[in-house]
C-alpha cells in the first residue's frame, strides 16, 4: 500500500500539466483526422459517412505523455445513423494507442484499428471500448448491439448488450446503437485500483448510478509513456454515419460535464448542406457565351461518363440486397479500368482482376461473369448475399456484387499468395513444405466444418479442390469460389440437381442420385487430401493406366505397404512420417464409395488435430472400378479431363 501511495505521489507531481479539455462541438478544434473522418460545418466529428468499406479516425493531437500509471475520465456524446434502418456495420471505438497512424488497419470488423496479422498482437498496446453493431462469431461477438472492452485485438475481454440500469426501478433497459439517436458515454479508469467503468445512457438522461461494464484490469503493461486518445470507426457492406457530437476528457481527475444544450444539431447536419452562392454575370456577352460552352461541354462530359459507368438499374427484388451492391464506378477505379496488369486469372467463367477500393484502400479480387438469364441472375444474387454473411478465418470473404449490361461482377477479399494449385503443380513456382501443407489442410477442414455444421444454414460447397483454396498473407488456407454452392436449413434435405463440380472429385453416388450432400463434399475433400500430399491431380489420363486415377494408385500402394511412396517428390525427405501417413489414409477413408462410411467434417478436424484416432480403413468397400468408371463416363470425355469445374444444369456458372 505504501509503495502504491509513493508511486501515486510521484505520478501526481509529474501530472501537473495533465491533459484536460472539453469540446461542446468541434468548431475550430484542432484534431488529427484521417481516412473518411471530417469535421462538418456545424461542428460534428463525422468518422464515416454512408459509403461502404470505410475507416475514419479522429484523435486529440497531443500525446497524453504520462507513462503507464495514471487515471483518466472521459465523457462523449455519439450517434450512429445507418444507411438503412436496422442495418448497421460495423461500429466505432474510443481508443488509446501509442500511435495515430492506422494506415495499415482494415475497416469492416477490424474497426479501423487492426488487420488480419496485427489483431491480438500484444505489441499493439491498444485499449479500445467498442460500440459494435455487427455480430462476428469469428471474434466471439455477443450480438450485433454490444459494448465491449478490447485490449490489443477484436476479442473483447468483457462485453454486454448496449443499455443502462434505470435508477427509478433498477430495471435493465436496452439501447439500440443504430437507432440514430444521440447517446452519452462515461468511461473512467482508476490507475491505483485498476478499475475500468463504462456507462451508457440516452442523451439528456442523468448518468446512471450503476455502470454498464465494470472490470478490474491492470493496464500498466498496455499503456506506454506516450499514448494518444481518440475515436476509430469503420463500415463494411452497409454504410453508417458514426458521429461524435461532443467530448470531454481529463487525466488524473473527473472529466468536466458537457453542456448538452451547446452541442451541434445532429438533424441539421444530416438534412442541410452548405450553400455556395454563385456570382452572377451580367452585361458581359462574351462571358455568357463562354459559360454556355462550359455548360454544354460539362453536360456532354457527364453524359459520356454516365454511359461509361452505366449499370443495371436497381430492381424491386434487389432492394433487400442493395447494401451488398458495389457501383461499377467503384470497381472500375479499383481495378484501374480492368487493365491487364491487374489480371489475376482467366477461365471458362471469365476473368478475375485485382483491385484496391478507392475509399477504404482494401485489396479485393473482382470476378467478371457474363450472364443473360434474368431469373438465374436473381437467384444467384440472393445466394451471393447469403454467402456474404459467412464469417470464418478459413473462408475467403465474399464482399458483394455489381450488375452491369448482362454481366455480373463478384467482389471477394484478395488473397496475396494466390491459389494452392499454383504452388503445387506449376513449374517455376516455389512449392510448399510439409508443415505449410498440413496447416493448409487443417484450415480447409475447419472451414468445411463451419459450412456443414456451425453456420446458421448448411452450405454444400460442391467444388472442393486445390485450385479453389487460396492462401492469405500468412499462408493460411482459405476455401473460396462459392459459385456452385447450395444452401439448405439444418434438418432439411438437399434438392435434386444436375451433377456439378470437377471430374475426379465427384462422389460415386452423385451419378445415381444427383443429390449433393455434406457426404459428397467429404468425398471431394478426400481427393483434395491426396492431391496435396501426392502433388498430383485426381485424374491424369496421360499417365500409365494404373496411375491415371490418384485414388486407385494410392489405394494399391496402401495394399502393398508402400503408401509413403505416393508422396509428392518435391517434399524430398523433409516431412513428418506420421502426419503424411495420416493424411494419405484419411484421404482414402473420406473417398470411400459408401457415403455412410465417410466421416463427418467435425470428425475429420478432430482426427487432423489428434483429438480422435484414425479409424481402420474399411478396404472391402473400396472398388477400383468405381473410381475408374469416371474416365469412361461419356460426360467426362477427354475434353472434360482438362479439369475445369463442370455443370450440366442451367446456372450462372454452367460450363465454366
Amino acid at each position: 500500500m505504501l509503495l502504491k501511495l509513493i508511486l501515486w505521489f510521484v505520478h501526481f507531481k509529474l501530472a501537473t500539466s495533465a491533459i484536460d479539455f472539453r469540446f461542446n462541438g468541434f468548431k475550430g478544434v484542432n484534431l488529427s483526422l484521417d481516412g473518411s473522418a471530417v469535421l462538418t460545418y456545424n461542428g460534428l466529428l463525422m468518422l464515416t459517412d454512408l459509403n461502404k468499406q470505410l475507416k475514419g479516425h479522429g484523435f486529440y493531437p497531443t500525446s497524453l505523455g504520462l507513462g503507464n500509471l495514471f487515471s483518466f475520465s472521459t465523457t462523449f456524446v455519439f450517434a450512429i445513423v445507418p444507411e438503412y434502418p436496422g442495418m448497421g456495420c460495423c461500429g466505432f471505438a474510443f481508443t488509446l494507442s501509442p500511435s495515430k497512424d492506422f494506415s495499415h488497419a482494415f475497416p469492416t470488423k477490424y474497426m479501423g484499428l487492426f488487420n488480419s496479422t496485427s489483431d491480438e498482437n500484444p505489441s499493439n498496446h491498444v485499449l479500445a471500448i467498442e460500440f459494435d453493431t455487427a455480430m462476428n462469431p469469428e471474434v466471439r461477438d455477443l450480438n450485433a448491439n454490444h459494448v465491449g472492452i478490447d485490449i490489443n485485438g477484436l476479442v473483447s475481454i468483457r462485453s454486454i448488450t448496449a443499455g443502462f440500469t434505470s435508477d427509478d426501478n433498477g430495471e435493465q433497459m436496452n439501447l439500440n446503437l443504430i437507432s440514430g439517436n444521440p447517446m452519452q458515454v462515461w468511461i473512467d479508469y482508476d490507475g491505483m485500483d485498476m478499475q475500468l467503468n463504462v456507462t451508457l445512457a440516452p442523451l439528456w438522461q442523468p448518468r446512471p448510478s450503476l455502470s454498464l461494464l465494470s472490470s478490474t484490469i491492470n493496464l500498466s503493461s498496455v499503456f506506454l509513456d506516450d499514448m494518444y486518445v481518440g475515436f476509430s470507426a469503420s463500415t463494411g457492406g452497409v454504410g453508417s454515419q458514426h458521429i461524435i457530437l461532443g467530448w470531454s476528457l481529463k487525466v488524473d481527475g473527473r472529466a468536466h460535464d458537457l453542456n448538452l444544450a451547446s452541442l451541434p444539431s445532429l438533424q441539421q447536419s444530416l438534412t442541410s448542406s452548405k450553400k455556395k452562392p454563385l456570382a452572377l454575370l451580367s452585361g458581359l456577352p462574351l462571358a455568357v457565351a463562354v459559360l454556355v460552352l462550359i455548360v454544354a461541354f460539362s453536360v456532354m462530359f457527364i453524359v459520356m461518363r454516365k454511359r461509361k459507368f452505366s449499370e443495371e438499374s436497381l430492381e424491386d427484388w434487389e432492394l433487400d440486397f442493395e447494401p451488398h451492391r458495389f457501383s461499377y464506378r467503384q470497381l472500375f477505379k479499383a481495378t484501374k479500368g480492368f487493365k491487364d496488369e491487374n489480371l489475376l486469372g482467366i477461365g471458362g467463367f471469365g476473368k478475375v482482376y485485382r483491385g484496391v477500393l478507392p475509399s477504404s484502400r482494401i485489396e479485393v479480387a473482382v470476378k467478371r461473369v457474363s450472364h443473360d438469364s434474368r431469373q438465374g441472375m436473381r437467384e444467384f444474387v440472393a445466394e451471393i448475399v447469403s454467402l456474404g454473411k459467412l464469417r470464418h478465418r478459413n473462408l475467403v470473404q465474399l464482399l458483394g456484387y455489381c450488375r452491369r449490361k448482362g454481366e455480373l461482377l463478384i467482389v471477394y477479399e484478395y488473397m496475396p499468395n494466390g491459389s494452392l494449385d499454383k504452388l503445387l503443380f506449376y513449374e517455376g513456382e516455389p512449392t510448399l513444405n510439409w508443415d505449410q501443407r498440413f496447416q493448409v489442410i487443417k484450415g480447409v477442414a475447419n472451414g468445411l466444418q463451419y459450412l456443414h455444421e456451425d453456420w446458421e444454414q448448411i452450405v454444400i460447397h460442391r467444388d472442393v479442390k486445390a485450385s479453389n483454396v487460396l492462401l492469405d498473407s500468412d499462408m493460411n488456407g482459405r476455401l473460396g469460389d462459392f459459385g456452385l454452392a447450395r444452401l439448405y436449413s439444418h434438418g432439411g434435405a438437399p434438392q435434386t440437381t444436375n451433377v456439378v463440380g470437377t471430374p475426379g472429385y465427384f462422389a460415386p453416388e452423385l451419378i445415381r442420385t444427383h443429390k449433393s450432400t455434406t457426404n459428397s463434399d467429404v468425398y471431394a475433400f478426400g481427393a483434395f487430401l491426396l492431391e496435396v500430399a501426392c502433388g498430383r491431380r485426381p485424374l491424369e489420363p496421360k499417365k500409365e493406366a494404373n496411375q491415371q486415377v490418384l485414388l486407385d494408385w494410392v489405394l494399391s500402394n496402401w495394399n502393398r505397404g508402400t503408401i509413403l511412396e505416393t508422396r509428392d517428390p518435391k517434399l524430398g525427405e523433409d516431412y513428418v512420417v506420421d502426419e503424411l501417413e495420416l493424411v494419405l489414409k484419411l484421404g482414402l477413408i473420406c473417398s470411400h464409395t459408401l457415403p455412410t462410411a465417410r466421416p463427418s467434417m467435425r470428425q475429420v478436424t478432430q482426427i487432423l488435430h489428434g483429438d480422435l484416432p484414425l479409424p481402420d480403413l474399411p478396404i472391402p468397400h473400396f472398388s477400383s472400378s468405381d473410381s475408374s468408371a469416371f474416365i469412361e463416363t461419356e460426360c467426362f470425355s477427354a475434353y472434360a479431363l482438362s479439369f475445369p469445374s463442370m455443370s450440366s444444369e442451367s446456372s450462372l456458372f454452367s460450363g465454366r
